[in-house]
């Protein structure tokens, strides 16, 4: 399905999207097929099948609203950066906002000479005086003109569509303020306008530059190695191919996706992970772009063009989860549709009913009518939502955690039950070396460095395990000779110059004779559920070393965690056999436990913990547990940066494998959904008021303004507040 992205120069709420859908959906058949990015001012037209996208037509259709279609060149960025516009794009509005306050002051100084003093200019009997000399009235007008310069063609369009808004709003209440002689308050309430829209457009760009700020930690270029000629090239990342080895110096970002193929660093993850410490990387292990190398020199070889990095790919489903609207989005939209119409009836019976039916003055109730129309304006109300929700999403993304959307940023919040998966979630996943006994006056370091020397040449889980711990202890690893792997068994080589052999049990017994109390030793192994290996010579055996797969150290405490947060169910779900399943469960602290389930058995658990009616979150590695995943309310993916089908199949997705992100998120999630609602409360009480004052006389047109203008930025700048969160910081 074909699609295109536009910038719409002049959509700030959802007034501009009614207008838009009602214009552009006929085009591309039906306004589902259109999405909107409101902090971005960008449209995305998804074509009907079998179908193409007319720019053009697009562009002449948005043009008929008052708005610019300008079309969207790169996806990824929001459009585009401030040092990419010409100059009057980018200060225009700052000037004529600044050129309109000064006029105001200007003119408020002409008329307080002409009336004798401050107080006399200040009154506000609505026609008293309307004698101003010209030139009072012309610096007042200049005012008005610059404070509704970008005012004025969108309320004109608004008109023309019979769909009013703010715009309009705001033009109607001057025009009348001026043909009632309201010269001062008329010039005051186009500035406030004009400078309310100016700080709310302010705002709004720091929720834009958090997102721009995910693109900006990855570097432009990347140092490429030619291995037969030497050379040392730096090329833009967009022109590096996949396979080209980068060199990455110390204390350098990771320009790329790829794999380590020479060299040893820490990295520090943190701006793709949210982890608070640098992690070691070796030859073997994946790197990613956008995180920092360390003290070492590396090189990597490319496995992912700049594209369709773990970090690209982040950025854009930020973007994207912009447009799947939370719950609390929809019902302040829908809310809109009704309250809008309403409040316009509203004011039309206080300007025509007092006149007619208690010959009450006209340009009172007229006045008092314009009042309440500016008040009413639901701006204020609908833009907030959606600046808390992108400000949650990326807060969560720089900690890590990646959100589809706003409402599965909501989900976490009202969770009761979550359902874990056991291998790779709850526990590593992987096998850790748990014991080494070295036998034979052999000592442990000595046993683990020839362990890893044989091992270094086998990718097996086990033997990556071996040279894993070597490593981490700092224990030189010798030069295995004449290495040969033996399949399903084990392997054998050389080192120091004596041959040695590595493997299971079995390969032990058909080699080398087994002594009662070797065997008792392996068989106490076996029975506890560890993997074991073991490392002999011609006439003796070297030490046996065990593995099992650990339960993550921060299991318990975040269980622990969960419960005190409310959530009433932990559940484990494996299809490991009673035995293990039940040290698991103690280990960690869970509520109950399944264990010997197939894909589909865990389907089936999901469901009965739905039956309820509560909503149930499954949390999993997104590959093996793909099925129970797809069945809970909110699926959430265990370590997925680097993995593609975690990533796109996740509702949520910690990048990293920390299971301590999971209390972080729903604390987060709790103190994003009370932003939303006391913003919600905030506005509908905050014009509730004012209609009041305005019924009765007591609200004048600048009050109101100020009011309306004065709550938009209020509730944005409250959203902003989640930009600010950190990793212990979502509390609540």
């Amino acid at each position: 399905m074909e699609r295109k992205s536009f910038h719409i120069k002049g959509m700030c709420c959802a007034e501009e999207v009614g207008l838009l859908k009602k214009r552009v959906g006929p085009l591309v058949g039906g306004d589902l097929n259109l999405q909107f990015d409101l902090l971005n001012h960008r449209m995305t037209v998804l074509a009907p099948p079998g179908e193409e996208i007319d720019g053009k037509k697009i562009a002449k259709a948005v043009s008929q609203t008052g708005m610019e279609a300008i079309p969207w060149e790169e996806p990824h960025l929001p459009f585009p950066s401030s040092s990419e516009q010409p100059f009057w794009r980018r200060h225009g509005r700052t000037l004529l906002c600044a050129l309109s306050g000064a006029l105001l002051l200007a003119g408020f100084f002409l008329e307080t000479l002409h009336r004798g003093g401050v107080m006399e200019a200040l009154r506000s009997d609505t026609g008293t005086d309307p004698s101003l000399p010209f030139t009072v009235i012309a610096v007042y007008g200049a005012a008005i003109l610059s404070g509704a310069w970008y005012v004025i063609p969108r309320a004109i369009a608004a008109a023309r569509n019979l769909r009013p808004d703010m715009n309009l709003l705001m033009i109607v209440a001057v025009t009348g303020a001026m043909g009632l002689g309201e010269w001062l308050e008329a010039s005051s309430v186009s500035f406030l306008f004009a400078l309310a829209l100016l700080l709310e457009s302010w705002s709004v760009e720091r929720a834009r530059k958090a997102i721009k700020a995910l693109i900006d930690i990855s570097p432009k270029n990347a140092s490429i190695l030619d291995p037969q000629r030497g050379t040392l090239e730096e090329k833009p990342v967009e022109e590096v191919p996949a396979q080209a080895i980068v060199l990455v110096r110390p204390g350098e970002k990771i320009p790329l996706d790829g794999v380590i193929t020479k060299g040893s660093s820490f990295v520090d993850q943190s701006p793709i992970t949210g982890e608070s410490l640098p992690v070691a990387r070796f030859v073997g292990d994946e790197v990613y772009a956008g995180t920092i190398n360390g003290d070492g020199s590396i090189e990597f070889r490319v496995t992912r063009p700049a594209s369709d990095t773990t970090l690209a790919q982040i950025i854009h489903l930020v973007e994207e989860a912009q447009a799947r609207r939370a719950p609390a989005e929809q019902w302040v939209e829908r809310f809109a549709r009704i309250y809008t119409p309403s409040m316009m009836l509203l004011a039309l019976t206080i300007a025509l009913m007092p006149p007619l039916l208690m010959a009450q003055d006209w340009s009172l109730w007229f006045y008092r009518a314009l009042v309440l129309l500016v008040i009413a304006c639901p701006c204020s109300l609908v833009i907030s939502t959606p600046v808390s929700i992108v400000a949650g999403l990326t807060s969560a993304a720089r900690n890590g955690i990646l959100i589809k959307g706003g409402a599965f940023l909501e989900a976490p919040a009202k969770l009761k039950t979550m359902a874990f998966d056991k291998t790779g979630t709850l526990t590593k996943g992987q096998p850790s070396l748990q014991k080494i006994i070295p036998l034979e006056n052999h000592s442990r370091e000595e046993l683990l460095a020839k362990a890893a020397s044989l091992e270094m040449h086998s990718t097996h889980p086990l033997a990556r395990a071996v040279v894993r711990r070597a490593r981490e202890e700092g224990i030189e690893i010798p030069e295995a000779h004449d290495f040969t792997i033996l399949p399903g068994q084990g392997a054998q080589g050389i080192v120091h110059d004596a041959m040695y052999w590595i493997g299971n049990l079995r390969l032990l017994k058909e080699r080398h004779p087994l002594s009662a109390d070797l065997e008792e030793l392996a068989g106490s192994i076996e029975d506890a559920g560890h993997s074991m290996v073991i490392m002999w010579r011609d006439d003796h055996v070297c030490g046996l070393m065990s593995f099992a797969d650990e339960v993550r150290p921060e299991s318990r405490n975040t269980i622990g965690e969960l419960k005190s947060l409310g959530v009433e169910r932990v559940v484990m779900i494996t299809g490991d056999h009673e035995k293990t399943a039940r040290e698991v469960a103690a280990a960690t602290g869970v509520s109950q436990w399944h264990f010997e389930l197939l894909p589909q058995d865990k389907v089936k658990v999901i469901e009965e913990l739905k039956q309820d009616g509560d909503a149930v979150a499954m949390v999993g590695d997104g590959v093996n547990d793909a099925p129970a995943m797809a069945g809970a309310s909110v699926s959430i993916a265990m370590g997925a940066m680097g993995s593609d089908v975690a990533i796109e199949t996740a509702d949520i997705a910690l990048m990293s494998d920390d299971l301590s992100k999971l209390p972080w998120l729903i604390r987060h999630s709790r103190r994003t959904l009370n932003i939303i609602k006391t913003n919600i409360a905030f506005s509908l009480g905050l014009k509730l008021i004012f209609v009041g004052m305005a019924s009765v006389g007591t609200a004048t047109l600048w009050m109101a303004i100020a009011a309306d203008m004065g709550a938009s930025l209020l509730v944005i700048a409250n959203g902003l507040r989640l930009l600010r969160i950190g990793s212990g910081g979502a509390s609540l």
